[in-house]
């Protein structure tokens, strides 16, 4: 079954309801913050955040995917105290997103261990749209 609210499909085997899934077609976009939409700015400077300097093509391209139908989540290291002058630096600049989840681990080196399949794209400096591309993957041994 389809909800149309969230695109979520929900998914029963022998009775029992599943973790619901997207679309194929729709992706669920977890995005930094800091050094990804705009300056790095350390927890340790919160008065910083609210002149954040917005980096190029990054409100353009998400606000794309967003009229495309994709899930957009801000995923950040910045603290929950920190939420209400995160989302107002986000309203301020026009971003279009469905939610925050704050208090991401800091430091980098992430790796991430889902039960569903996890895209991960590393920001180098300028936000496009994304290509395919090969590279080597860690995966459990069978």
């Amino acid at each position: 079954m389809k909800n149309k609210e969230n695109q979520l499909i929900e998914l029963v085997e022998d009775g029992k309801h599943l973790s619901p899934v997207l679309p194929e077609h729709v992706k669920n976009y977890l995005i930094d913050i800091d050094g990804t939409v705009c300056d790095d700015i350390p927890n340790e400077e919160p008065e910083r955040m609210e002149t954040a300097e917005l980096y190029p093509d990054a409100l353009d391209t998400i606000n794309g995917w967003y009229d495309q139908g994709h899930i957009i989540t801000f995923f950040t290291s910045r603290l929950e105290s920190h939420r209400e002058v995160t989302e107002r630096w986000l309203d301020k600049h026009g971003f279009k997103y469905h939610g925050i989840l704050m208090g991401k681990p800091r430091g980098g080196n992430y790796h991430w261990i889902d039960n569903h399949i996890v895209r991960a794209t590393r920001y180098t400096g300028k936000f496009t749209n994304l290509i395919e591309k090969s590279a080597n993957v860690q995966v459990f041994e069978d």
